[in-house]
Order: C-alpha cells, then structure tokens, then sequence
C-alpha cells in the first residue's frame, strides 16, 4: 500500500440500497483518503479540501447516505448521523419534518456552523444557521464534515464554532442516464424521485443532468401534514476550452409542513401516557385553547439557490477559480403563543443574498499556495406580525418586531500554504472575517383600527463591525504504509446571533428599561462573536481487513451567549435578565469509527463518541447564581454512537443498525434530565441488474425504532436554559418504508 497521501482508484462493490447509487467522481476542491483494495463500499473515509496536504475531515460517501434511508435523501443532517460526534435531532423518521430538526457536532448547536456546496455557504435569520432541509442528497456524491478545524477556503457563512459542512454534487457525467424510485412508508409517506442525464451533446464535452422530486406524509401525532415538498435541480457542466470550464448549479425547494407541538418535560417524563399529544384538530372560539389549533401552527418554506463554479487551469501548476452565487428565501411560520393572554404570531424571512469567492492557486518552491477573497451582500428582512385569536379565525394587530432588516456585507480574504518535509505533511491557513452589520430603525405598532407603525427610537440599532482572524494549521506522518498519525488546530466562531430573544425581552418590559435610561442598542453592544479553538490528535490504521480511526479533541469557548442580570432594570422587584456574550465552556473527548471487512459478505462498523463539555462558571439569572459550574452542556450526552452490519448474499443485502444516545439534560442546572436510549434499524434491499440490460432494479423495506421505543427525540433549549424553559418533540414510533427504484 501507498502512503496516505497518495490518492487510489476506489473498487465499488455492486450492492445498492435504496435511492442513492454510489458514484467514482473527481472532487475539484476536495480529495477522500484512498481505500485499501477490497470489495466492500466505504461509509466514511477521512477527506481534505484541494490543495491540503492533511485530512482534517471526514466523508459520508454515497453507500453512508443510502445507508440511512429516507430522512438522509432530504435533510442534511440525516445523512451525516452516522458519524461519531454527531448526534442528529429529527421529530419524525421521514425527513420532511423541518421546523424542529436539529443537530450537535461535539455538543455543539448546528446553527453555529456552516452548510456550503462547493465551499459556498448556505444559510439564513431567525433562526440563524444553515438551511439542511433544501436539497435531495441523491443529487450529492457526497458530504464532508469538518468538526475542528475548518479548511480557510470553506465559506464561512454565520461561522464554524458549530463545524463546517461541504456538499459536493453529483455533477453530470460523460454517459446518457435515468432513474427513477419511488418510496412508500408508514404515515401515508410517498416520494417520488426522478433524475435525467443527457451524457456528452458535443464534442466539447457539454453535460447537463435535471431532477425533480415530490414528497409528502401526514404527521405521525396529531392532525396535519409534512409537506407537500418539490425540489427542482438542474446543473450543467459546459468545457469551454481545455483550460476553462464552466459548471450551473440551479437549486429549487418549495415546502409545507404543519408543526410538531412542543411538550413540556412533566410530559415527556410520562411519554406513554403523552407521547401522542399534539395539536387540537378543531377551533374552540377561545384564544387559551386555539393557539394549540393545528392550522395555526405551521409554515411554509420557498428557497432558490443558483451558483456557478469557473476554474481556469493555464498549466504549470497554476489554478484560478470563480464561484459566483445567489440565493434567496421567502419563510412564514405561524404558532400560537401564551403572549398577551393568547394569540398567533407570523414569522416572516425575507433574505437575499448574493457573492463571490474568487481563488488563485499554484506551486511555490514545492510548496501548495491558496490565495482568496470571500464578498457576500445580504440584504435580511425578518418580522413578526401578530394576529388575535376571533371566533371567525385571525385578525391583524399589527407588528410585533420591525427591527431586524437590512443590509449587510462579509469581506473575508484567506491564504493556505502546504508541503512535505522530512516525511511530514503539513499546512498552515489563515482567514481575516469581516462582518458588517446593518443599522436598524425601529417601531412600534399603533392600536386599532389600523395598527400602523410609530417611530420608536429607543428601539434604533446602530451599525457595527465584528471582525476577527482565523489562523488553521495541520500536520501529519506515515509510521507505516497503513499507519497515519496527526494533529491539527484551528479557530472557529460564530457572528451575533439570538436577535429576536433580545428584542422581545426589551419590548416586552420596555417601561422599565425607558425609566432606567437604557436603549435597546446599548443591550446589543454587548454582543460580540463567540470564538473557539480546538485541537484535533489522531490515528488512522487501514489494513487488510479493518480500520481504525480515533480521535481525541480538545476545545476551548469564549464569549458565549449567556445570560445576565442587569440590577438597573427592575421588575417586580427583581433585576431583569437578557444575554450578553460573557459565557465560557470546555470540551474534550473521543471519538472512534472502525470498520472491519470480516468477509467479502459481512461488514461491521462501530462509532461510538465519548464528549465532556461543561460551563467554566455559574450562570445568573435574576439576580440569582446559578449552579452551573462543571455541569455538562444543554442536550450534550456524554456518551452516544451507533453500530451496524452489513451482510450481503447475492443480490440481497440485510443491515441492521443500532444507535444509542446516553443521558442528556434540557436545562443547564441539571433538574430536567431525558433518559438514555437505545434504537434499532433494519434495512433489506435487493439489488440487480440480472433482470433487463443495462438497468439495474432496486428494491428496500426500512424499518426504524423496531422495537418501538419511547423516547425524547429534540431538546428545543438554548445553551443557558433554565427548568421550566426548554421544550421536546417525542421521537417517531415504529415506521415502516418501501423503495422502489430503476437506474438506467
């Protein structure tokens, strides 16, 4: 065998389950840690963006995301669930349940991180973060995680303290090719998939590939639906000479869903006699009982992605590349809340963004260099607007927030170097962030009969600059042909965050704060970004039959959003409480993937992650102190991991999975503790190409929680959460899903 370095040829096998088949693709900007040669097909291989010498990250391949089943063919996070360090949140098994999924990479909050495709970030307001819920990973080779340091050419969108996410798509090939599949499931769950590709039309290599896919399901508690869901794709890959080529990226997501009702946890302490509650499926004419109406709880989610990636490569080791882009989102979510004695607030985002990210790369004195510049303009509008509860349905009250619009702008040049020296490799990385946020005027709302706006300049932000430099670094070393060893290090962070909460808790006692002289842009000064450094040190070992991949981290927060009590302010007499970034955490652990070839039939493969990550202080809350100190972080189990076989005979393929999540908390002082679970999965698919020339039949039952297992799936909590605040979404029961497929 090669040194790591060294990229290999991969030898698929030929067994496919589901809706995703496995595909050989050339990464322009990324590279996977070539397999030892053996017939059975990788879940994850470790990865590093082009023109780094160490893999600072790991790949889900095309058999890892098929491997996971429906929810991982359309949310992001589902396809990477089988990593160690990732513990994914999803109220439901069909992946259509957008509104209340979440994930934590090392306990850390998946809206503090970036989803890009081809490095171009992906994301949006309130709530801040990546949008995971927009693609049909059938469209992505695959998907690579980096949870400590970040390459500096991944765009950073919001940050990375939460880790950063690459999407690499499945861009056209050089043959003609179809397929189709079409999935059944429990919940009256149907989605139906179909993917066209024209090969070659000319001599100069034009490709093109189009999909489309429609899917729906009713919700598994409570009246409602998920969905219906379209998403369009197009790409194109057009060579225009045989140093430049153009690539189109063209991304469509139309989707509905009612919501899951959030249970408090004297609910969820006894979910077999609450595991099915939800929303009310009838009006009642009274404002208490309607706002848990299913119809008013719901959203409807319209997104446009469309990005282009130029690469001019003149030879002599020189690369340049242009990756122009624009995306927009149009977002309503109606919910019922308890405020003013009961109502229905419209979450509106309104957000439009559009970049570029220019790079330069060559050979300088044996050495790899990356040169960039990263420009985003993103024009963000997001409101509220409030509705009273009638017996004829909802009445407009006017706004609730008008104080989170405007433009603002990222400038973040970056530079990478990378070589080898005395048998190391080694890279080094430095990125400058820029974030420039938009002034804020701001109103209230007037009483009837038109509840128009008034000037409210106690509620006036003022613009502000956050900026900070982001130094990576990475170093690696062969002991033995099969035998790799590293370390890396890099700084992460998140821009401010949290708006609404902030501005709610101002307007919400705006009396007291107007008598004790404070404005609400004096309570945004406070805000700064949250850094992060972590440190990564591992080992990798690919032998005949088994490998062995673990890893310890190392990380270290500051300026985290934490909350504080602010003794000028009183209410009631007490102080009130708001965040502020003053927080500070460590974490450190261990995680492990192993994978062991036992035969060319039987594959084993054991993840499991040991985390630590706790508050380095106690928190206050109104005036009192908090005993935090120590305590491990909101909705972060100490222990979790996932385990699975893979046993083929013939055409038939059986993988049984087990995943297990340990004892987790809902609140930062550790009153609210959610039990440890165990899950099994089942999946048996039948594959061939026996049937017809040239196509190839698919055939897959998946079966999640088979042995129906109550449990608490998503904590919906900050990471200062206090008893009483957090609220949880049970996980789905026992489903059942049927796949159906031909690939041409």
């Amino acid at each position: 065998m090669e040194p790591f370095h060294h990229i290999h040829r991969v030898r698929l096998g030929s067994l496919i389950v589901g809706s995703v088949f496995a595909v050989n693709h050339a990464f322009a900007q990324e590279t996977l840690l070539g397999p030892i040669e053996i017939t059975a097909e990788r879940l994850v291989t470790p990865t590093k963006q082009a023109e780094e010498t160490v893999y600072t990250g790991t790949a889900v391949t095309a058999k890892g995301i098929e491997l996971q089943g429906a929810k991982a063919s359309m949310q992001v996070y589902g396809a990477i669930d089988i990593l160690p360090g990732v513990s994914t949140e999803q109220p439901d098994s069909s992946g259509l349940g957008v509104e209340q999924s979440s994930v934590r990479l090392r306990g850390v909050r998946s809206s503090l991180g970036t989803i890009t495709v081809e490095g171009i970030p992906n994301y949006g307001g309130n709530p801040i973060g990546p949008r995971d819920y927009l693609y049909d990973m059938e469209n992505m080779a695959s998907v690579s995680v980096y949870k400590g340091a970040t390459p500096a050419d991944i765009g950073a969108g919001v940050g990375t303290r939460g880790g950063a996410i690459v999407l690499h798509p499945r861009w056209p090939g050089d043959e003609p090719g179809a397929e189709l599949v079409q999935r059944l499931g429990s919940n009256r769950f149907t989605r139906t998939y179909a993917r066209l590709e024209t090969g070659r039309l000319n001599d100069s290599g034009t490709r093109m590939s189009g999909a489309f896919s429609y899917s729906e399901a009713d919700k598994w508690r409570g009246p409602g639906d998920l969905g219906p869901r379209a998403n369009a794709n197009l790409m194109l890959v057009q060579p225009m000479s045989e140093d430049l080529e153009f690539e189109v990226w063209l991304n469509h997501n139309d989707q509905d869903q009612h919501l899951y009702r959030p249970l408090t946890y004297d609910q969820v302490s006894d979910l077999g006699a609450n595991r099915d509650l939800d929303y009310n499926a009838e009006r009642t004419g009274k404002a208490a009982q309607d706002i848990h109406y299913y119809d008013y709880n719901r959203g409807s989610y319209d997104n446009t992605d469309l990005l282009s990636v130029i690469t001019y490569d003149p030879g002599d080791g020189i690369r340049l590349s242009f990756k122009p882009y624009y995306s927009k989102e149009d977002t309503q979510v109606l919910q019922g809340t308890t405020s003013g004695g009961g109502r229905v607030q419209e979450r509106n985002r309104d957000i439009e963004r559009w970049g570029l990210i220019a790079e330069a790369g060559g050979e300088i004195a044996g050495m790899s260099a990356v040169l960039g510049y990263h420009y985003e303009h993103t024009d963000m509008h997001i409101t509220t607007r409030n509705y009273a509860i009638t017996g004829s349905g909802l009445a407009y009250r006017g706004y609730g927030i008008l104080a989170t619009t405007g433009t603002t702008h990222i400038n973040s040049p970056y530079a990478k170097l990378a070589g080898s020296a005395s048998g190391f490799d080694w890279q080094v990385g430095l990125k400058y962030f820029n974030f420039r946020d938009a002034e804020s005027e701001g109103y209230t709302t007037s009483g009837a009969p038109d509840y128009g706006l008034v000037r409210a300049p106690d509620l006036d932000r003022a613009a502000r600059t956050h900026e900070i430099w982001l130094p990576s670094a990475g170093v690696s070393y062969d002991l033995t042909p099969e035998t790799q060893v590293y370390a890396s290090y890099g700084k992460g962070f998140i821009r401010p965050y949290s708006y609404i909460p902030i501005i709610n808790a101002y307007n919400g006692n705006r009396a007291a704060f107007q008598a004790a002289g404070v404005t609400l842009d004096e309570l945004f000064s406070g805000y700064d970004m949250e850094e992060s450094d972590t440190i990564d040190i591992g080992l990798r070992y690919r032998g005949e039959r088994f490998e062995l991949m673990p890893t310890f981290f190392l990380a270290r927060y500051r300026n985290l959003l934490t909350s504080v009590s602010d003794a000028r302010v009183l209410v009631n007499g007490r102080p009130i409480s708001y965040q502020q970034n003053i927080g500070e955490a460590t974490g450190y652990g261990l995680e492990l993937a192993f994978n062991a070839y036992l035969s060319d039939r039987l594959t084993l493969y054991v993840n499991p992650t040991y985390t630590r990550l706790t508050y380095d202080d106690d928190l206050t809350y109104q005036g009192t102190s908090l005993a935090t100190k120590g305590n491990q972080v909101v909705d972060t189990p100490v222990w979790m991991g996932q385990a699975g076989l893979i046993y083929r005979w013939g055409d038939l393929e059986i993988a049984p999975r087990v995943r297990y999540l340990g004892e987790r908390y809902g609140d930062s002082v550790h009153t609210e503790s959610i039990d440890e679970v165990f899950l099994t999965d089942l999946t048996l698919s039948y594959s061939t190409k026996r049937l017809w020339p040239g196509k190839r039949l698919k055939a897959s039952l998946e079966l999640n929680n088979l042995f129906d297992e109550d449990y608490v799936a998503v904590i919906n909590a900050s990471d200062d959460s206090r008893g009483g605040s957090p609220s949880y979404y049970p996980g789905a029961p026992f489903t059942a899903m049927l796949t159906l497929g031909v690939e041409i």
